[in-house]
Formats: C-alpha cells, sequence, structure tokens
C-alpha cells in the first residue's frame, strides 16, 4: 500500500470511529445485504467483525475501498458485472451460502440508483433473503460531481440504518419472475432511501 493510499484508509477509519450509527435490525447470517453505491461507506462499517463478503470493483477508487474493508474485517469479491462478471457472480453466491454478503446494486460506475441484476441472482442460486438498506446521515458531504452523488458523513455524524423485511427468490424463479422482482426492489430501494428522480 503507497503512503498516500495508506493515509486515506486511515483517515477514512479514524473518521468511521467517530459515527454514531443506530442499527434497526441487523439481518441474520447469511443474507444477501444492498445498498446504494453512494450511500456505502456506513453500510459497510456496520458489517466490520461479522466475517462478511464484498463485491468491490477493480478500479483505483475501488483499491482503497477495498483496503478499508479488509481492515474492518471482509473478505473481498473482485470484480464487476462488465469485468470478470461469471466468475464473479459465482464467487458471490458461494459466499452468499455461508455469509453476509453486501453489494452495491448500481455500482461500479451507475447510472445511478438502477438496480442491476448481480445480488437478485446471488440471492436466488444461494438460497439466502436478499435485504434492500436505507441509509440517512444527519450531516454529510455531497461530492455532487460523482456519477454516485457519494455521501460521506460528516465527524460524529448521527446515522440511521434500516433493512427491508427479507425477500426470498425461489429458485425455481423464471426470468420474468427475476426482472420483476429487481424492479420492485428498485422501487422498494428508493422509497426507503426518500429518491426522487
Amino acid at each position: 500500500m503507497n503512503i498516500k493510499k495508506n493515509i486515506a484508509v486511515n483517515l477514512f477509519r479514524l473518521l468511521a470511529s467517530t459515527w454514531r450509527i443506530k442499527v434497526k435490525g441487523v439481518p441474520d447470517s447469511p443474507a444477501v445485504v444492498v445498498f446504494w453505491h453512494g450511500q456505502m461507506l456506513p453500510a459497510w462499517k456496520v458489517f466490520s467483525g461479522k466475517n462478511p463478503r464484498a463485491v468491490v470493483s477493480m478500479s483505483k477508487d475501488g483499491q482503497i475501498l477495498s483496503d478499508l474493508l479488509e481492515k474492518w474485517g471482509f473478505t473481498l469479491i473482485r470484480g464487476s458485472s462488465s469485468k470478470g462478471g461469471k466468475e464473479v457472480l459465482d464467487n458471490a453466491t458461494e459466499a452468499a451460502k455461508e455469509h453476509y454478503l453486501l453489494m452495491t446494486p448500481d455500482g461500479p460506475r451507475g447510472p445511478i440508483y438502477e438496480f442491476k441484476a448481480g445480488a437478485v441472482v446471488a440471492a436466488m442460486r444461494s438460497g439466502a433473503p436478499l435485504y434492500l438498506c436505507s441509509v440517512k446521515n444527519s450531516s454529510e458531504k455531497i461530492f455532487e460531481k460523482s456519477w454516485d452523488k457519494f455521501k460521506l458523513p460528516l465527524p460524529f455524524a448521527k446515522i440511521e440504518i434500516e433493512y427491508s423485511d427479507p425477500i426470498n427468490i425461489p429458485s425455481s424463479a423464471t426470468r420474468e419472475e427475476v426482472d420483476a422482482i429487481i424492479k420492485e426492489a428498485q422501487r422498494k430501494m428508493r422509497e426507503m432511501n426518500n429518491i426522487q428522480l
């Protein structure tokens, strides 16, 4: 890890240690847990120390996130739907059978708040329930020029994290049924996070 990256990771860890996070019902493991890319830091932080798995992109930003998540005790699955997609999905499915699997369904490059299929397919194939996540920060810096409108909670921010009821996806679901589940999950998670497009 180079010096600049090391400094960035340690600053994020220090910042996160000041957050006052209130969680409404952490899902039981195993589970597939999803949250929007722009809200990810506190959503990741909640699972530190719970032996979770995470899908993280191969980008430069993804490398900084990877180093941070490893410090928080995550085992990483590197890649995305566009890079190593089949292998990533296979590894994610295997991870979800026994662990928390965390994913950002609109990552790694958007479009913002559009729910891609990966998490739903991993939940269906693994038999693990899918949980949608909302993140609300009392104070935050929004990076308006980033594609995901990244929200960084400020020091000592109060953060409320809430999960949906479990969504169980039968292994026998047809393509049409999976598409309907993805559409409904997108609608529900936008609603949970008060997102209007």
